[in-house]
């Protein structure tokens, strides 16, 4: 039995209370059961590993792929200013630079990872000549980079399994290991409450369980605690379907497509906010005999995501190393 005072339980505590004092965005409790019903007409999708735009090979390779990718999966509040492969969005013009690298030369060493600067980043990921905003995310890039070759040659010598073995099959461990390296430290303060959400490090467990199908390196004991991996796409889908409903002064600064300044209690309360929301759909699909989990239903709403009729609306855009 896992620890009730765990890691999850604390990120959905910390989002129940940023709920219940929210000023900004509000959860309509009203359309949760219609809502669910809706979710489970439509049926509950299967995860499966995107080949496209991911990378296999052994085990090694794809566990080092997956931590590399996670380490970079930030900058949606840069991606507007990012030169974009035909018909991607930032994030897939993300994994699918690494996945050609991988093809390419195989994993970034230890070393490389350790020496990378925003110039090599900028190569690697298509943004050489593309000045301002995106050079700056280049650079964050090189940071996260730098910073998990030495996790990894600490800790570790250098072998990508090392985290893996060393979490023992729980996801909440592996979150914690994570969490040693500053860009994985996901965690804000809204009034006196201290909120972790760590988005990108929940997201390693999934895309490992994922990848190998929930048995050697994506094998986690406690994967079904996972919340959802708080960004700034699924409060959008919340948004647009009608769950959460943004203060009027908020939305407009969004649809003017202005910053949310990281760590604002604006930006707390749209990422918390939607983890309770998942929270609430998941105890309604489940008390209707519907089997379901928060990392499902993140699943579901992220690639609802990319359909044209939410991205026709601006969502919001932070510049944070969380997202």
């Amino acid at each position: 039995m896992s620890d009730e005072r765990d890691i999850f339980y604390r990120i959905r505590e910390a989002s129940a209370a940023v709920a219940r004092s929210a000023r900004f965005v509000r959860l309509d409790d009203d359309r949760i059961g219609s809502y669910a019903a809706s979710l489970a007409a439509a049926g509950l999708p299967e995860p499966v590993y995107d080949t496209e735009h991911h990378a296999g090979g052994s085990m090694a390779e794809t566990v080092a792929f997956l931590i590399t990718l996670d380490a970079v999966n930030f900058g949606s509040g840069y991606f507007p200013y990012l030169r974009k492969r035909p018909g991607m969005s930032g994030y897939f013009t993300v994994a699918s630079a690494l996945k050609q690298r991988w093809e390419r030369a195989g994993p970034l060493s230890g070393d490389e990872l350790r020496a990378i600067d925003a110039g090599s980043c900028a190569t690697l990921f298509g943004q050489v000549g593309n000045r301002g905003p995106a050079q700056e995310l280049m650079a964050l890039f090189a940071q996260a980079l730098n910073d998990l070759g030495v996790w990894l040659g600490h800790r570790y010598d250098d072998d990508p399994l090392g985290p893996i073995a060393d979490a023992g099959h729980s996801a909440a461990r592996l979150i914690e290991l994570l969490a040693e390296m500053p860009f994985f430290r996901d965690v804000s303060w809204y009034q006196d409450v201290e909120v972790p959400l760590y988005k990108r490090a929940q997201l390693l467990a999934a895309d490992l369980a994922i990848a190998f199908e929930g048995q050697g390196p994506g094998e986690f004991h406690d994967l079904d605690r996972l919340t959802i991996f708080a960004d700034n796409l699924v409060p959008h889908v919340l948004r647009i379907d009608g769950l959460l409903v943004y203060d009027a002064d908020l939305l407009a600064r969004i649809e003017r497509e202005e910053m949310i300044p990281a760590g604002s209690p604006e930006e707390v309360e749209i990422r918390a906010v939607a983890v309770h929301a998942v929270e609430r759909i998941v105890a309604a699909l489940r008390a209707s005999g519907v089997p379901s989990t928060a990392r499902e239903l993140d699943y579901l709403l992220w690639n609802r995501g990319q359909g044209a009729s939410y991205k026709a609306h601006p969502r919001h855009r932070t510049r944070t190393v969380f997202y």
